[in-house]
């Protein structure tokens, strides 16, 4: 049985990638925080391409919760080990610094940044002694290009981006990639309080993108064939920023 985690799984760009991994014949454990009617929905549309999954609860900026819940799962599994991780939980919580407020900057944080520590970590081990593994780190243009109002979200993704260099170098000769997938304006939630026709002109695909166009990146990125891409961050942006 091939396994992937996707944080944050339940809705937009985590669904379209829980769904793309099923078809790529994995079992999925959609992790979700809070919304379990939307996790049960992506499952079954895991299930409608043919694989399985489950859903996994926990949020992933207590690092409590976390290991917990991944240790309870690998101790019911013992066959079987997590080769896939797709780093994909995170919030915008946007905001002009001068106006920003400690509890957004700190959320926004520990949520992408702490939250890729904890879940990463947790799952590392058994990737490096079977000597195979492909994490996937959802980051952002924010995090390349840098956005106003988005300093906090910037920071994190930003950081993560250098992460994903390090830990890359850190684990390449035990066969575990490490990538990192930045979309640019993808039409999910998170982006439904943006102007999309005033946006879209910014755009040289003059649309926004689709999750299923990220999570396509984010397939070949956790195939074998992908095994000499390390290290790397490719945007899906619709050629906004280059």
């Amino acid at each position: 049985m091939k396994v992937a985690l996707v944080t944050g799984g339940s809705r937009g760009i985590g669904r379209a990638c829980s769904v793309k991994l099923a078809e790529q014949g994995y079992y999925v454990l959609i992790n979700y925080q809070s919304n379990e009617a939307e996790a049960l929905n992506t499952l079954a549309m895991v299930r409608e391409k043919g694989s399985d999954g489950e859903i996994i609860k926990f949020n992933v900026a207590d690092c409590e919760a976390t290991e917990s819940a991944i240790t309870a799962w690998q101790e019911a599994h013992k066959d079987e080990y997590i080769e896939v991780l797709v780093n994909n939980a995170g919030i915008r919580r946007d905001q002009i610094m001068v106006f920003m407020t400690n509890e957004d900057w700190r959320n926004v944080i520990d949520i992408t940044v702490n939250g890729f520590l904890y879940v990463t970590r947790a799952l590392l081990q058994p990737m490096v002694r079977k000597k195979f593994g492909r994490i996937v780190n959802m980051v952002s243009l924010s995090g390349l290009k840098g956005l106003p109002g988005q300093t906090n979200y910037s920071l994190a993704k930003g950081g993560i981006i250098a992460a994903t260099k390090a830990l890359a170098q850190e684990v390449a000769k035990k066969n575990v990639t490490v990538n990192a997938v930045a979309p640019g304006f993808i039409r999910t939630d998170m982006t439904k309080d943006l102007d999309e026709a005033e946006l879209k002109k910014q755009i040289p695909a003059n649309r926004f993108g689709e999750p299923e166009e990220v999570a396509a990146v984010v397939g070949f990125l956790c195939t074998k064939e992908a095994a000499y891409v390390t290290g790397q961050t490719i945007s899906v942006n619709g050629g906004l920023y280059t």
